[in-house]
């Protein structure tokens, strides 16, 4: 069994910053993929940034620039710095991971969710 658990969420002001963080623990045997998604209220969930299977990273258009997607592989750990946040970029945040938990199987993971909330 594999947990995902972020922190990091909460409530900013226009154009400030937050870092979001999602730790695995469990049974890994390799990560294949790792980021981040988010929901707004009455709207669906929507990718925001994602480290792939080869390694490179994908950003949505709408936070380029502004989100960074870092990681410590030797903590499991992604990290999303957001900088200057506005009112859209609102909503829960939920970390996403493709796991190996073995040689033959693979598992995809969701957090629980951390909400961002950013004023105007």
């Amino acid at each position: 069994q594999v947990q995902l658990v972020e922190s990091g969420g909460g409530l900013v002001q226009a154009g400030g910053s937050l870092e979001l963080s999602c730790a695995a623990s469990g049974s890994i045997f390799s990560i294949n993929t790792m980021g981040w998604y988010r929901q707004a209220p009455g709207k669906q969930r929507e990718l925001v940034a994602v480290f792939t299977k080869s390694g490179s990273t994908n950003y949505a258009d709408s936070v380029k620039g502004r989100f960074t997607l870092s990681r410590d592989n030797a903590k499991n750990t992604v990290y999303l710095q957001m900088n200057s946040l506005k009112p859209e970029d609102t909503a829960v945040y939920y970390c996403n991971a493709d796991i190996a938990v073995s040689v033959y199987y693979d598992v995809n993971y969701w957090g629980k969710g951390t909400l961002v909330t950013v004023s105007s």
